[in-house]
Formats: structure tokens, C-alpha cells, sequence
């Protein structure tokens, strides 16, 4: 099952928050020690570097973040990033160099890679997101099942338990997810796959297609034969 692993889907020279796959083979195996990593990291930033705010805060000096934006500890906000108005992070955030955090946006217990953008009116919670991802307008993470079991990962392999009773979704590295889609609870798109508009993504996506819907997913190489 390696096209699950850290390795398949990241480029880890593109997160401040490397250490924390160290230990692991999935990525979701990380998401119970975000906070704890945080704090620890955020206390070995240089000074010059980074603004220490409030409790477990800490912004890069060349970020902006504006003046609407609700940050919660712990939390880092990277270079060059962007958090725009009435933004809303809920804590254990971190928030990758030259990220886009957009208008009424709402962060919890997430790892953004360096330039992912989740620019207009996204839910993103218990959830990974690899370098350059893209979540389009009103696209969600949704991170509890209904009935409030356990999360699983569904895959062709069959179901990997996670124990995990909160887990929204992991994506690969430049990820494209269409406006108004949902990604349901255990959601895994690998890299380079973009998902349409106004869908609901649930279990594994392989990486380099195009998800049009429910039981249509086509390698990108045969989209442009089509």
C-alpha cells in the first residue's frame, strides 16, 4: 500500500514541519501530535525571525496577517503567508511559507506545505495538505462520521483502520479540489489529482487523475484523449 505512505505523496523539503513524519508510514499517524510538535518547534524559531503573540503564537515577520484574523495557540504562520480577512485557526495549525489562509476560512489541527491555498470560505480540519494543494471556493473537510465511529481509510486494498474518531483528508502534493466539494471523513488523494466541482470524495484517489464523479476517475494522460 505505498501509494498511501508519506512518501508517496510529500516532498518534505517543502514543510517547516518535517520532523514530525519522521517516525511514521501514513500521514494521518501524525495528526494526534501536531500541538505537542508545534510547541516544541515554535520554541526553536529565531527571534529575528518570527513574532512570539499571545500563548504557543508565533508569526513569521514577513507574513500578513490581517488585522480580522482570529489565530488560536498553538499555531505557526510561515513566510510569506497570507491570512486574510476574519480568517479563523482554531489552533494546532501550522500554516506552510507563502500559504494562503482566505476570507472566513476556518483552520483546526492541520499541516498546510508551502504554498497551498485555501482562499475562500473552506473548513479544514484534522487534515494534511501537500505542497501547492488547492482547495477551491466553499470546498470542505468534513472529519467525523455521522454515526461517530472510528475513521477508516477505504482502499482497492481494503479498509486501513485508523482508530481516529476525528480525520478529515490527505492530500498529495498540487491537489486540485473543485469548488463546493466535500471530502468526506478518511478522504486520500494522491498527488496531482484534480477532483471537479460540486463533488463528494470518499476513500482513496489515486494519484495523477481527474475525479468527475463517483465511479469516474480517469488517469490525466487519458483525459486529454478524450
Amino acid at each position: 500500500m505505498e501509494e498511501f505512505t508519506v512518501k508517496a505523496m510529500y516532498n518534505l523539503d517543502e514543510t517547516i514541519a518535517r520532523g514530525i513524519f519522521d517516525d511514521v508510514t501514513y500521514p494521518w499517524e501524525v495528526l494526534p501530535e501536531i500541538g505537542a510538535f508545534i510547541r516544541k518547534l515554535g520554541a526553536s524559531l529565531p527571534d529575528e525571525e518570527y513574532d512570539r503573540l499571545g500563548e504557543d503564537v508565533w508569526i513569521a515577520k514577513t507574513a500578513y496577517v490581517f488585522p480580522s484574523a482570529y489565530i488560536h495557540g498553538p499555531a505557526i504562520i510561515g513566510r510569506n503567508a497570507e491570512v486574510r480577512h476574519c480568517a479563523f485557526i482554531r489552533g494546532n495549525a501550522i500554516v506552510g511559507e507563502g500559504a494562503v489562509v482566505g476570507n472566513s476560512t476556518e483552520l483546526k489541527n492541520v499541516i498546510l506545505f508551502n504554498k497551498v491555498q485555501v482562499p475562500h470560505y473552506n473548513y479544514v480540519g484534522d487534515s494534511v495538505l501537500g505542497y501547492k494543494s488547492h482547495m477551491g471556493a466553499g470546498s470542505i473537510t468534513s472529519n467525523v462520521k455521522s454515526d461517530k465511529t472510528p475513521v477508516y481509510v477505504k482502499t482497492p486494498h481494503g479498509k486501513i483502520e485508523t482508530g481516529m474518531k476525528k480525520f478529515g483528508a490527505m492530500l498529495g502534493d498540487e491537489v486540485e479540489i473543485g469548488c463546493g466539494t466535500i471530502l468526506n471523513p478518511g478522504s486520500v488523494v494522491g498527488r496531482r489529482t484534480s477532483i471537479y466541482p460540486l463533488s463528494s470524495v470518499r476513500g482513496y484517489v489515486p494519484a495523477g487523475s481527474i475525479y468527475k464523479r463517483q465511479g469516474e476517475v480517469v488517469k490525466k494522460d487519458m483525459e486529454s484523449r478524450l
